[in-house]
């Protein structure tokens, strides 16, 4: 009897978060983590300085919205809820999961991984704004290339992109390819060996502490009738953690028009979330744990960033049609080490103190679906006026850690805006250590 009170009260607090947690949308969908759909921004921005407008934009962006990567993790699911239910083993409420995973099986297995229409228009939308903000560099028959890794997702984020920028300036002048090539500086190192490089004791005790805390039995007892049935024939924790996975993604697909919070309690979530926010930080960032080795992954960018910079300033001292835009295309396993790589204020966190991680750095700040780098760079009517640059990330103006020296230059900026002599130097020395 006590055991049906409890799991009474246990649907009750359910029942509760379902009908409330409408309100705060957008605060569950930041616990998905990197599955985080990119936000709208709403900023506005700095005016350069008197004399200077924007001449090249190099950018790198992450494929956007797409189904949840593992066709395995639908298939379990369903083969799991199926198996339960014709043993007559599912609670109403288990019943309704079925239902559901059912649907998304038939629905998205075969698109495991795929990129979404709501990916297709949000690298339209960014597009979109990146000629609204930076109208002076779409001129004419501007000069673009574009680069994308060789995942599919990536190359028709990509085809979006310049899709939306030719149906805004005709003329303009694109140059794109996708190749393993490519790769090297794209998506240079294989994820398998950065997991494996980063896995070390101290990450894996301070992780046993963060999963501590996330407990499926509340949920698991929902779902399931009888505690026997999942004793002997279930993984609860393998269980737990794809369907969390797979609650997460639904927000990059909102034709499905359903989703699976109402099995949730915001503590559930919220814990799982912040053990996975950490194995991010640990795997790419710079965690001390780890001894910061993810960001290797993004050094290769960033020495494509500064080489291409300055191959076009010195052509366009020359030659007015150089090139305008430099577009790439590539994966959050790229975007979370950059972030770090380059000292930003949300990603330039050291500590080892995993407890209190999320209370100063966030995975869905940093790479939700389509995040993006756009470094500005902009040149004076004035002769001899030295070139600048500003970096935009998730299209977010950024306070670069890079301080200009008054008794060396003639002329210093206000940020966000820095010399690019500066600029160049910082990052060199640190793609030199």
């Amino acid at each position: 009897m006590m055991k049906l009170v409890a799991l009474f009260l246990c649907a009750l607090c359910t029942l509760s978060f379902a009908e409330n947690h409408l309100e705060n949308l957008d605060e569950l969908h930041k616990l998905g983590s990197t599955y985080y759909a990119y936000p709208t921004p709403n900023v506005k921005y700095t005016k350069a300085p008197k004399g200077y407008k924007p001449f090249y934009i190099s950018h790198y962006g992450r494929h956007g919205s797409r189904f949840h990567y593992s066709a395995d993790d639908y298939i379990y699911l369903y083969k799991t809820l199926a198996k339960a239910d014709s043993l007559n083993q599912l609670s109403e409420l288990g019943k309704s999961l079925f239902k559901r995973i059912k649907s998304f099986y038939e629905y998205a297995a075969n698109r495991a991984g795929d990129l979404t229409q709501l990916g297709v228009k949000q690298h339209q939308e960014i597009a979109k704004r990146m000629i609204k903000n930076f109208p002076e560099i779409f001129k004419d028959s501007a000069q673009i290339e574009a680069y994308s890794s060789t995942s599919i997702r990536c190359v028709l984020s990509m085809a979006s992109f310049l899709e939306e920028l030719r149906a805004q300036k005709p003329k303009i002048k694109i140059h794109q390819e996708s190749s393993k090539y490519l790769m090297r500086f794209i998506c240079p190192l294989e994820f398998s060996k950065i997991i494996n490089e980063t896995n070390t004791q101290s990450w894996q005790k301070e992780n046993e502490k963060l999963y501590s805390h996330v407990n499926p039995s509340r949920l698991i007892h929902l779902i399931f009738k009888d505690s026997l049935y999942v004793q002997e024939n279930l993984d609860a924790g393998n269980f737990y953690s794809k369907l969390f996975e797979i609650t997460n993604s639904l927000q990059n697909v909102p034709e499905i028009q359903t989703e699976l919070y109402d099995l949730w309690t915001y503590d559930e979530l919220f814990a799982k979330w912040k053990a996975q926010n950490a194995w991010w930080y640990n795997t790419l960032a710079s965690s001390p744990l780890s001894n910061a080795k993810g960001l290797e992954n993004a050094k290769p960018l960033l020495q494509d960033i500064l080489t291409k910079a300055d191959l076009i300033l010195n052509d366009s001292k020359k030659n007015k049609d150089h090139v305008k835009v430099t577009l790439r295309f590539g994966h959050d396993t790229v975007i979370l080490p950059f972030a770090a790589l380059l000292q930003l204020e949300n990603a330039n966190v050291k500590t080892s103190d995993m407890e209190n991680l999320h209370l100063v750095w966030k995975d869905y700040e940093i790479s939700p679906m389509a995040a993006n780098f756009q470094f500005i760079f902009y040149q004076s009517n004035q002769k001899d006026s030295p070139i600048l640059v500003k970096l935009l990330h998730n299209e977010i103006e950024q306070n670069l850690p890079i301080e200009c020296d008054k008794l060396k230059h003639k002329f210093c900026p206000e940020k966000p805006y820095v010399l690019y002599d500066d600029f160049k130097n910082f990052y060199s020395n640190i793609l030199a250590k």
